[in-house]
């Protein structure tokens, strides 16, 4: 493997920047500092002037998810060139077994699928579509033997993937038992079921019945629901996807009180609007659609951004599943038949660059926080992913944040017919990204072999669960019984 010397850029964690040099050697940063000796025979990247940043870590990806009667466009070759062309060098996506399925053989049947493809790193999180003991075993195993330290539970698609209350407080319970973090889907299925109902009946058939079929408050209401119940069990609760005001307020509100819980805004929603779903155009309407929904109000995406900068929200995914028109197209006349899905993967950084840094929201750390390195200490990957330090993997991004481009779905890397970014201009563009010590992507071009990714394990308990010992002794200390007297009086008796 070609040692590479990245010579004078800035170099950026999430809590210091300064100008040096970077010596990556087998895979692995072995030098970070000033006016470093080049080693004989390594390749040198001027990296002058640009930022020199920890690869980012996608959160949220739905690579080849099988889905609403089709799969996603974005296998896993399609889904990580598209990664390593934005400067992300690691997705966690999401195993999701149909109910009934072992989660076992769930996680084998997509191992399967992305091992061969990989063009960097990745891992899973599981989903939990149904519950038993059988389901509750298998977490066990998933997480001790299987590197698997995240569960995702649904609170919508009703009669598919959605756990009732009694199901998510057993589900949590066990993600506590096992030392995996519970994430959540937040929509009340329920209600979600009777607002499409409705809407139908109303002859409301288009993507606009989507989104009005379940509002944000639908999406605020669940949100709450399910950190109450994370509470009730003292496990740290991850809430994927925060679309809304009334989500992200619902957050907010349990952090103030010291709840363990953690926001995920997407690039989709710090970008652009559910306006899109109003269009005269069917197929740009329905190009938007996907759940929870792009809520229309246009001062969403600003609030979120807002939220991340000031550390309420905590990482940025995209929940990237993607369908061509045609198969957009099967719900033409029934708008709860349109597969759910944007992209997201190779824009996310820009977008979370342009709407943050270039406003002055974000400085250069807090968008490597964001980005990549919340990430990596929220799942336990930190510091083998998220930071530039010696002994790190050399997942690394050159940045030039002065630089353009304007996105368009002529000119990106997903295998998906249209970009819900189209006509964007952004500023921050990869020059090079950097997959363990390889050059990926270089100057505008992919440079990658499918299968050279590896699958990441991720141990239990990791830093999200180092004060719940704690948290549970105080509690427990409240939960006794008082010493009284024997009650001695009259008894009713029915």
């Amino acid at each position: 493997m070609t040692t590479l010397f990245i010579k004078g850029g800035i170099i950026v964690n999430e809590d210091s920047q300064f100008v040096g040099d970077v010596i990556c050697e087998d895979g692995r940063i072995v030098a970070v500092g000033q006016d470093l000796e080049m080693p004989e025979g390594a390749r040198l990247i001027d990296a002058e002037n640009r930022y020199v940043m920890p690869g980012g870590i996608d959160t949220h990806t739905h690579c080849q998810l099988p889905f609403m009667g089709t799969v996603a466009v974005d296998d896993f070759n399609y889904g990580t060139q598209a990664a390593v062309a934005g400067g992300t060098t690691m997705l966690l996506d999401f195993v999701i077994p149909s109910k009934g399925q072992s989660l076992l053989a769930a996680y084998d049947q997509w191992r399967a699928w992305a091992d061969p493809k990989v063009n960097c790193d990745y891992s899973f999180h599981v989903a939990v579509t149904w519950w038993s003991e059988q389901v509750a075993e298998e977490m066990e195993i998933l997480a001790k033997e299987r590197g698997i330290n995240s569960f995702k539970m649904f609170m919508a698609y009703k009669g598919v993937f959605q756990l009732n209350d009694e199901e998510l407080f057993y589900a949590f319970k066990q993600c506590k038992k096992v030392g995996a973090l519970a994430q959540v889907h937040a929509e009340n299925g329920d209600l979600v079921h009777e607002g499409q109902k409705k809407m139908l009946e109303r002859g409301i058939t288009g993507p606009e019945g989507h989104a009005l079929s379940r509002p944000e408050e639908v999406e605020g209401e669940a949100t709450n629901r399910a950190i109450v119940i994370a509470n009730r069990v003292n496990t740290p609760i991850y809430i994927v996807h925060v679309m809304s005001k009334a989500a992200a307020d619902a957050v907010i509100y349990h952090k103030r009180k010291n709840k363990l819980v953690y926001g995920e805004p997407i690039a989709a929603g710090l970008g652009v609007d559910g306006s899109h779903c109003w269009h005269k155009c069917w197929r740009h309407a329905s190009a938007y659609v996907m759940g929870p929904p792009l809520r229309p109000d246009p001062t969403t995406k600003e609030y979120l951004m807002d939220l991340l900068a000031s550390g309420d929200l905590s990482c940025v995914g995209t929940d990237n599943c993607t369908f061509n028109a045609n198969q957009k197209a099967m719900g033409a006349g029934d708008f709860t038949k349109i597969p759910n899905g944007v992209n997201g993967i190779e824009d996310r950084m820009s977008i979370v660059w342009e709407k943050g840094v270039m406003t002055g929201k974000l400085t250069p750390s807090q968008f490597v926080a964001v980005t990549s390195t919340n990430a990596a200490k929220i799942f336990n990957l930190y510091p083998q992913k998220g930071r530039i330090a010696v002994g790190c993997d050399a997942d690394i991004v050159i940045w030039d944040g002065a630089a353009s481009r304007t996105i368009s779905a002529k000119t990106h890397h997903h295998a998906v017919d249209f970009n819900i970014f189209e006509g964007m201009t952004v500023h921050g563009i990869a020059d090079y990204t950097i997959s363990r010590g390889v050059v990926v992507w270089e100057n505008g071009e992919l440079n990658t072999t499918q299968g050279s990714g590896r699958f990441i394990h991720r141990k239990p308990f990791g830093p999200v669960f180092t004060s719940i010992p704690v948290r549970d002794q105080v509690r427990d200390a409240l939960e006794v019984p008082v010493e009284r007297e024997p009650y001695c009086g009259p008894v009713f008796v029915p």
